[in-house]
Formats: C-alpha cells, sequence, structure tokens
C-alpha cells in the first residue's frame, strides 16, 4: 500500500470509462445489468459490428469490440443489442467531466470517455487512492458509469495503471515499479504503439516495453524517427508532458498543398495531384488516429489568386479515399478553368477517433480492413523509394506540409 510521503510529488489520475458506450445504454435501462449488452449495428438485422460490449458479454461469452454482430449472437442467443446513440452518449460524457472538474480544474479530456486530472497539490488530508475510490463510487451513484483510475507520477504511468484492473480497478504505478511491472509486458500493450509500430519493432528484437527500454537510442530513432527516442523515455518510465485542461477544445488541421511545376488547366492532372495529397493527409490522419468530418481544398491560380474551400460531411473521415473524394467534388464545383499553380488539401478540427466509433456494418468494416492493407503498403512503398515511386501522371516536387 502506497503511503502519503510516496504522493509528495506530481500525481496524475487517469479516469477510463469502463465498456462506456454499454455503460451507458445500462445507466438507461438498469434492467440490462446482468444481461450480456453490445452496442452495435441495426439490432434487426443480422449484420454490422460490435462497437462495445459490455463485461458480462466479454467475460461470459467471448464477446469484443469489432467482432461480427452475427458472431457474437452465436456465442450468446441471449445477447442484447442496442443501436448507437452518440447524442446520448456524449451528454454522459459531458456531465461525467462537468463533475470530475469539481475536483481539480487541471483536467484534460483525452476522449470521450476518459481524461486525465492533475491532483498534484489538492490531496493534502485524503490519501490519493482515497479520493480515486470516491471519485469512482459518487460516478457510480450519480450516473451509473463503472470506472476504472490509475494513479501515478505522469500521464504516461497513469494510463497504464488504468488498464491493470478493469471494470471498477484503481491502480498506483510508481516509478520504480516500471522493471517489475510495465517490463514484462509485450509492447502492444504499451499505450502508444499501434500495429505499425509494433512490427517495426519485432523487426528489431524488441518484443517487451523492457526491451525498448534498454534498445540503443540511435537505432529506435533511425526506424521510428523523433518517436523513437520518445517511446523510450516513456518505457522508462519518464513522461514530462502536462495536463493541458485545453488540450481537448484545440482544433487542430492536417494538411498538405503543393506548387506545381508548371501550371495546369487539365482537369486528369488536377485529380491525380489530390489523390496523393489526400494520401499523404490520410497517412498522417492514420498515424495520429484522428479523423475529420471537414475538408478543405485550396486552389491558387496562376495569377497568385488564392481561393479556399470546404465541405462538412455527417459522418467522420479516416480514409485517404474519403479525403479525396471530397476534395475532387470541391474541384469540379469551384474550380474556374483557369490554369492552377498550387493545390491543397486539409482535414480540418481534426479529432481522436476514439471519440467517434463509426457505425459500420461487416460490409464496411471489411472494406475498411481491405484498405488498411492497401495503405500500408503505400507507406512502405514510399517509406522504400520515396514519395516520386507513387507520383501519378506529373512529377512534383516535395509539397509544404502545413
Amino acid at each position: 500500500m502506497a503511503t502519503e510521503h510516496e504522493f509528495r510529488g506530481r500525481i496524475i489520475f487517469h479516469v477510463d470509462c469502463n465498456s462506456f458506450f454499454a455503460s451507458c445504454e445500462i445507466a438507461r435501462d438498469p434492467s440490462l445489468r446482468e444481461k450480456p449488452v453490445v452496442v452495435a449495428g441495426d439490432p434487426k438485422e443480422r449484420k454490422g459490428i460490435v462497437l462495445a460490449a459490455n463485461y458480462v458479454a466479454k467475460q461470459q461469452f467471448g464477446i469484443y469490440t469489432t467482432m461480427p454482430l452475427w458472431e457474437a449472437k452465436k456465442r450468446c442467443p441471449a445477447l442484447v443489442v442496442r443501436p448507437p446513440d452518440f447524442t446520448f452518449y456524449r451528454e454522459v460524457s459531458r456531465r461525467m467531466f462537468q463533475w470530475l472538474e469539481r475536483f481539480s480544474p487541471v483536467l484534460e479530456r483525452a476522449s470521450i470517455d476518459e481524461g486525465y486530472l492533475d491532483m498534484t497539490g489538492r490531496t493534502p488530508t485524503v490519501h490519493p487512492p482515497a479520493l480515486a475510490r470516491h471519485i469512482q463510487q459518487e460516478l457510480l451513484e450519480r450516473l451509473s458509469i463503472p470506472v476504472s483510475i490509475g494513479i501515478a507520477p505522469n500521464k504516461f504511468l497513469a494510463k497504464m495503471a488504468s488498464e491493470m484492473k478493469k471494470p471498477l480497478g484503481i491502480s498506483v504505478l510508481r516509478k520504480r515499479d516500471v522493471p517489475t511491472t510495465l517490463w514484462p509486458l509485450p509492447v502492444e500493450q504499451m499505450h502508444g504503439v499501434g500495429d505499425k509500430t509494433a512490427e517495426k519493432l519485432y523487426t528489431l528484437g524488441l518484443y517487451t516495453i523492457g526491451d525498448v527500454a534498454k534498445a540503443d537510442r540511435a537505432l529506435l530513432e533511425q526506424v521510428l524517427g523523433v518517436y523513437g527516442p520518445r517511446l523510450q523515455e516513456r518505457a522508462n518510465g519518464i513522461d514530462p508532458r502536462p495536463v493541458d485542461p485545453a488540450a481537448g477544445e484545440k482544433r487542430k488541421s492536417i494538411g498538405h498543398s503543393t506548387t506545381l511545376p508548371y501550371d495546369i488547366e487539365e482537369e486528369q492532372k488536377l485529380l491525380a495531384v489530390l489523390r496523393q495529397l489526400a494520401e499523404s493527409v490520410g497517412a498522417r490522419m492514420n498515424e495520429k488516429r484522428v479523423v475529420s468530418r471537414t475538408v478543405q481544398l485550396t486552389i491558387r491560380y496562376h495569377d497568385f489568386h488564392t481561393i479556399t474551400r470546404s465541405q462538412t460531411e455527417a459522418e467522420p473521415l479516416q480514409k485517404a479515399e474519403d479525403l479525396f473524394s471530397v476534395a475532387a467534388r470541391l474541384l469540379k464545383k469551384h474550380w474556374d478553368g483557369r490554369p492552377v499553380r498550387l493545390l491543397g488539401v486539409a482535414a480540418l478540427h481534426v479529432f481522436d477517433r476514439a471519440g467517434a466509433v463509426k457505425q459500420l456494418d461487416l460490409f464496411h468494416y471489411e472494406e475498411d480492413a481491405k484498405m488498411e492493407t492497401l495503405w500500408k503498403t503505400v507507406e512502405q512503398l514510399r517509406e522504400r523509394f520515396g514519395d516520386r515511386a507513387l507520383q501519378m501522371g506529373v512529377e512534383l516536387p516535395r509539397g509544404v506540409h502545413s
């Protein structure tokens, strides 16, 4: 048990809702509490994928997120299926964060169902784990939402701690615990390591978090760029990032523009350029795990007159092909036929992919999986042969990233 003395430094709480979408449905209908519940596509049809499953469904029937709904129903014929209601989930999330602000104004919303609280200096009379239990119990009583809470001296360790015990867990992870608690874990369980990064680490013979912590720093930087040394620091329990209350509200854009080697007035060549730009933006969005509903097109004519036009879609976009489709429509609608010297594509107001689960049926999910393989191949070709290997129809200089 941690003592008061051990909490004299930074104290960060990571509050993580357990099976949030399913928990919201159970909060709305408490009669579902002991039943296997999933949030998925149209419950009247045997199609769609599981977007969330409560712990009864997970632990008793082995149902997991992204499982085809037909398979989930096969494993559990009595499965309760609820269609997603994102308006309701956002309202529950808003109420939860509003209540958490009572404990610390230094609150960062990481996604719709998780956030960080900087509790440094705010627990003079209450032991941090005791305060975490109070927060956990109050959220359960007030909103009927179960949460797990990680307590640590920085954000990375707090996030890792909250994953240790679910549902309704409270875990403390000190920096001195890192070698015994984190290092034996496989790299794919490390926060910030996705499938693509894990595969690169495997090629280096790095299979555990401990392997990353002890790896050659220069080699990590060579393979992963600036992210390599940062990953190694976190594997050693080092994370200086502050809890930023404005982080969740910041509106960021990911864009790519290029000045053409000569003024172009052929539509097919302009579309070929747009496709390349969309691929670049899509790859960066995939790397950062973000989505966007708004695509912006920039056109600069031969006389340097520049226009920007945007379009907002109903559902979040994350694939390069979708970005290209919107950008192409904007070009056809707003280009006046004059010679073009610069084109740009940007995804505006990007936000965390985890906070905007798309309602995919099984066909779209499988399609996404195939496209993911395609984009990985594109990225591998680009890494091996450079951007010029994938240019279509017109040779371009390296563009300006915004």
